[in-house]
C-alpha cells in the first residue's frame, strides 16, 4: 500500500485494478475492489490499521468485472453512476466464470466459480459530492471507457482517480467504449483544471500528462480507423484484424502479448458490431 497524499492510499499488488482508499475520521471510502473475493477480504484486512472511523463506502469507477466482482466481499454501501447501476439491473444476479477470452484480469484467476454481483445502492446522473468528515470527495460522470464511467476527485489533495481512461503499459478495453466521449474526457484531463494533480489510473497507478497525451493519440487513431472501416461497410473481421498493427504500440513482455492481442481483438470486434452494425448506440450490455 502506498500513500500518495494526506489520507489517500493506492494498492497495486492484487490482480486486476489499482485500488484506492481515502481515510477520514468518519471512515474509509474505497475505490474499486479486486476481482477475487478472497483478495477483497485481504484488502479490507490490510486497511484495519490505518486508523479510520467506522463507516465504509465503495465507489465503483465503472462496470468492468475486474473492479466489480469482489464488491460484495467489501461488505459496505456501493456508489456508482446511474448507467452503471442500470447495467447491474439488467445482469443476472450471479456471475459464472466460463473461461471468456476478453483479455480481462479475472480470466486468469482460478477458482472463481459463481459470484453474486453486488449492485450499487446509491447512484447519480451527473455529479455527486461526498462530505467525508473533513474531506470533500467529488464523483463526476466521465464517459468513454464505458457509458457510466466516473472519476473520483479530491480537490484539496489534488488527486484524481480516472479508472480505465488511461491504462499504463497496456491496451484499452473497447467492448463497451464510446470513443468520441473517451477523446473528450482525455482532453478535459489535459486541461488546466487538472494542472498539478496526481492522476491515478485504474490499471497501473500514477500516470503523467505525456501518458495522457499518448492515450489520446491511440484512441483518436482507433476511432479514425473504425470510421474508415464503417464508411466502406467492412466486416467485423476487418475491425478485429486492426489488433495486429495496434499491438506494436505497447512494449509488453512476450508472455503478455497473446493476452493483450486477445483483449484488442475482442474489443475491436465488439465495438464495431455495437456501434456500426447494431443500433449505433453506446449503451452497455
Amino acid at each position: 500500500m502506498q500513500s500518495i497524499a494526506d489520507n489517500v492510499y493506492i494498492e497495486d499488488s492484487f490482480a486486476g485494478v489499482t485500488l484506492g482508499a481515502i481515510r477520514s475520521a468518519r471512515g474509509l471510502a474505497h475505490i474499486d475492489a479486486p476481482p477475487s473475493p478472497d483478495d477483497s477480504r485481504a484488502w479490507r484486512a490490510s486497511l484495519m490499521h490505518v486508523g479510520a472511523g467506522p463507516e465504509r463506502v465503495l465507489i465503483n469507477l465503472d462496470t468492468h468485472p475486474d473492479r466489480t466482482l469482489g464488491a460484495r466481499s467489501m461488505d459496505c454501501t456501493i456508489i456508482a453512476h446511474e448507467m452503471t447501476a442500470q447495467v447491474f439491473r439488467n445482469r443476472p444476479t450471479t456471475f459464472k466464470a466460463q473461461g471468456d477470452e476478453t483479455g480481462a484480469s479475472w480470466e486468469s484467476i482460478g477458482g472463481l466459480g459463481s459470484v453474486r454481483w453486488a449492485p450499487p445502492e446509491l447512484s447519480f446522473t451527473d455529479a455527486l459530492v461526498l462530505y467525508w468528515a473533513e474531506m470533500e470527495i467529488h464523483l463526476d460522470h466521465r464517459p468513454g471507457p464505458t457509458a457510466g464511467a466516473l472519476w473520483v476527485t479530491l480537490p484539496a489533495q489534488k488527486v484524481v482517480f480516472i479508472g480505465d481512461l488511461v491504462l499504463k503499459n497496456q491496451p484499452p478495453f473497447l467492448s463497451h467504449a464510446n470513443l468520441p466521449a473517451w477523446i473528450e474526457s482525455l482532453k478535459l484531463l489535459q486541461s488546466g483544471d487538472y494542472k498539478g494533480y496526481a492522476i491515478i489510473s485504474g490499471r497501473g497507478g500514477a500516470v503523467t500528462q505525456p501518458m495522457v497525451k499518448m492515450q489520446l493519440d491511440i484512441i483518436k487513431h482507433i476511432h479514425e480507423r473504425m470510421e474508415k472501416l464503417a464508411a466502406r461497410n467492412a466486416s467485423p473481421d476487418a475491425a478485429e484484424k486492426l489488433a495486429d498493427t495496434l499491438l506494436a504500440k505497447w512494449k509488453a513482455p512476450a508472455a503478455r502479448q497473446k493476452y493483450f492481442a486477445q483483449r484488442l481483438r475482442h474489443g475491436l470486434r465488439q465495438y464495431y458490431l455495437r456501434r456500426y452494425r447494431h443500433s449505433g448506440s453506446f449503451v452497455e450490455e
